[in-house]
């Protein structure tokens, strides 16, 4: 099973995805993230944009996740699709998960 991405240099690839997990790991161990908090919602480092096909399908964002998203908007662009990767735990209904790596700090 594989996830979509779109790096942020405009390139396409996949990334296999591994249930139990959760989108940071995949992507910081295929070196598309930093995820410098370890999944803790506290670093942004793992911004992602969640295709708008995808955005029910995946696991709510926490409040903790809306306030570092409100801070990174003073530095980045965010966006109805901003997500944490770390806050989206992915299961095999993921298959096909289409994100673009959104602007880094």
């Amino acid at each position: 099973m594989e996830i979509k991405v779109v790096k942020d240099d405009g390139e396409n690839t996949t990334v296999e995805l591994k249930s139990g997990f959760s989108l940071m790991d995949m992507l910081r161990d295929a070196g598309l993230v930093e995820g410098t908090c370890g999944g803790m919602a506290s670093c942004g480092t793992c911004h992602v944009f969640v295709d708008a096909a995808w955005a029910d399908k995946v696991t709510p964002e926490t409040e903790d996740e809306g306030y570092m998203l409100e801070s990174l908007a003073d530095v980045v662009e965010v966006t109805p699709q901003s997500r944490l990767a770390c806050q989206i735990d992915l299961t095999e209904a993921h298959d096909g998960l289409s994100v673009t790596i959104a602007p880094q700090i």
